[in-house]
């Protein structure tokens, strides 16, 4: 090539990568989507990816994949999740073609309510301590899946995880730095300074990390099964430090707990079917969100342009604004589900957002013969078997290492999902005993001519934005599950106000835009962990499976290998 047109070729570049850096059609990549005919395990930890393949890899499917990685993932990363905090799946079973949903989180304590606390001088639902914690879902969930689904042994699905925990594992970066932050909290109390930290200090990254004590919970649970956990020796050691701190939590409460099977909620959006778990749990309300989304022509004004991200931030805050207002647990009050997710009721809500302003204040519908209602540390994780079955599982502590309790001698931490009750009184997810408060952790599914996809971002109140804006990537900007996950994202934690949280990776001119119209953003670098963390998995009709992972975790997609080696 010639040195002229060596310049030109150069001069050409810097034209197309200074449009691209202005308006980019599509969302700049660090990652390919992962692709296999066989199995695909996406989580925020490759050796816990890796411990769900293995289980494939011995002719498990993807219910006893998923339980092999949650149970490790659960070792390793004990700021968001464990066998003391609750659990959510929505299952696709390929030979049925039904979608299942499970809720297994659990419930308050029988002696514990709004009245008990307020004579104890409380004002606000205590978000740290023994009054935070309502029954631990996980491992009833697990036991409920493997014995409608799975096809493997306790035994087997925990060996990973027993292993690790016994002989140890080297601890990832983004999980190091979310450890180190929760030191203060983890010195309160000696048997969480004894299970999380050495020498009063968080572990490193890179440093090898053991928990003989919860490999003991585990192997437990492998020989006994759930009884283990909520009749046995686990649940002697729950109820011993719930008395210890001034718990209400009885025998009872843990024995007689039960996930349940729920149908999940839909909706339509651009010919995708999407599917979310119903109430206490509020994945309602990305599906109100899309309800009125899909009113506005986000393809036609294009990714990352000012109006589509305008529609989709005021959408945020009128479908959270009903979300917070009607939602709570169902068993114990009457909540107006179909009337939210009804297609008039999303129009009619799309018709309150100005196009030339931003609502600092948003009212929740008024629904007749209603009542009013008022985290972040998740793990999120998707799994496709060979055959086209796909998981899609969160679970979680709630805030950085939950409660702050870890039972004695067990090795993991309580959660603390109770904070998220209200004491006010007469609500939807005001506290009462035995009932499950409002559930911020929400898996996702989606479909559409044969292609499914299992996909969820955690980051507490993110997760429904988060959930509209991956589903608004594939559907109208028809990106691939990687870009769709990689794309730059907002978030708002608030109810009320103009604020609103976007990451760096939306173009400037777009952020100066939106300013322009009230929006009070607070930018963010580019992969931080403001925007939660997601992974996903896609079955195709050809029988091509898809994986992908989240750049803003230590996570990865990891294939399975075909059985071409003989079997010893």
């Amino acid at each position: 090539m010639s040195i002229r047109w060596t310049f030109v070729l150069i001069a050409l570049t810097a034209v197309a990568a200074s449009m691209w850096a202005q308006s980019p059609s599509r969302p700049v990549v660090g990652r390919s989507v992962v692709r296999t005919p066989f199995g695909i395990v996406a989580a925020s930890q490759p050796l816990a990816a890796r411990a769900g393949v293995a289980i494939l890899e011995r002719g498990g499917n993807a219910i006893d994949a998923a339980i092999a990685a949650n149970s490790t993932i659960g070792l390793m990363e004990p700021t968001g999740n464990g066998i003391g905090g609750d659990l959510f799946v929505i299952y696709y079973e390929a030979k049925s073609g039904k979608t299942y949903g499970l809720n297994s989180s659990g419930w308050a304590p029988s002696g514990l309510s709004a009245q008990v606390l307020k004579s104890k001088g409380e004002t606000k639902m205590p978000q740290r301590g023994i009054h935070s914690v309502t029954v631990p879902g996980v491992v009833a969930g697990w036991d409920a899946l493997r014995t409608r689904f799975g096809t493997k042994p306790f035994s087997e699905l925990l060996a990973p995880a027993i292993y690790y925990a016994e002989n140890g594992f080297p601890l990832s970066e983004v999980t190091a730095g979310n450890w180190a932050g929760g030191v203060t909290m983890l010195s309160q109390h000696p048997n969480s300074a004894k299970t999380y930290l050495i020498n009063g200090r968080a572990p490193k990254a890179g440093e090898v990390f053991k928990n003989p004590d919860l490999a003991r919970s585990l192997r437990l649970i492998g020989d006994e099964g759930r009884d283990a956990y909520y009749k046995g020796p686990i649940a002697k050691a729950i109820l011993q430090i719930s008395n210890e701190q001034g718990g209400t939590m009885t025998a009872a409460d843990l024995a007689e707990f039960q996930p349940e099977w729920v149908t999940p909620l839909t909706t339509t959006y651009r010919g995708w079917t999407v599917s979310e778990l119903p109430p206490n749990g509020i994945g309602i309300a990305a599906l109100m969100m899309l309800n009125i989304m899909e009113q506005y022509p986000l393809a036609e004004w294009g990714f990352h342009s000012t109006k589509a991200l305008h529609v989709m931030i005021e959408a945020k805050k009128l479908a959270y604004a009903d979300m917070i207002r009607y939602i709570g647990d169902p068993r114990m009050s009457k909540l107006p589900v179909t009337e939210l997710l009804a297609k008039t009721h999303g129009a009619e809500r799309a018709k309150r957002i100005d196009m030339k302003k931003a609502a600092c204040q948003v009212e929740p519908s008024h629904l007749e013969g209603f009542t009013n209602a008022e985290g972040r540390d998740t793990i999120y994780m998707s799994v496709v078997d060979k055959d086209g079955n796909i998981v899609s599982l969160i679970q979680s502590n709630y805030s950085g290492f939950g409660s702050g309790l870890v039972p004695p001698g067990t090795g993991f931490m309580l959660h603390n999902r109770g904070g998220l009750f209200t004491l006010e009184e007469n609500q939807p997810n005001t506290l009462a005993p035995r009932k499950r408060p409002l559930h911020t952790i929400i898996p996702a599914f989606m479909e559409k001519n044969g292609t499914r996809i299992g996909f969820g971002i955690m980051g507490g109140y993110n997760q429904p934005q988060a959930h509209a804006q991956f589903i608004a990537n594939i559907a109208d900007f028809e990106f691939s599950i990687q870009e769709a996950l990689e794309a730059g994202r907002f978030t708002k934690g608030s109810f009320q106000g103009c604020d609103v949280d976007i990451e760096a990776l939306v173009p400037e001119a777009t952020r100066r835009e939106l300013a322009a119209l009230g929006h009070e953003l607070k930018v963010a670098p580019a992969r931080s962990g403001t925007f939660g963390f997601g992974q996903a998995v896609q079955s195709e009709p050809s029988g091509v499976h898809y994986g992908a992972s989240e750049p803003r975790h230590d996570g990865a997609a990891i294939p399975q290998m075909p059985p071409v080696f003989p079997q010893k």
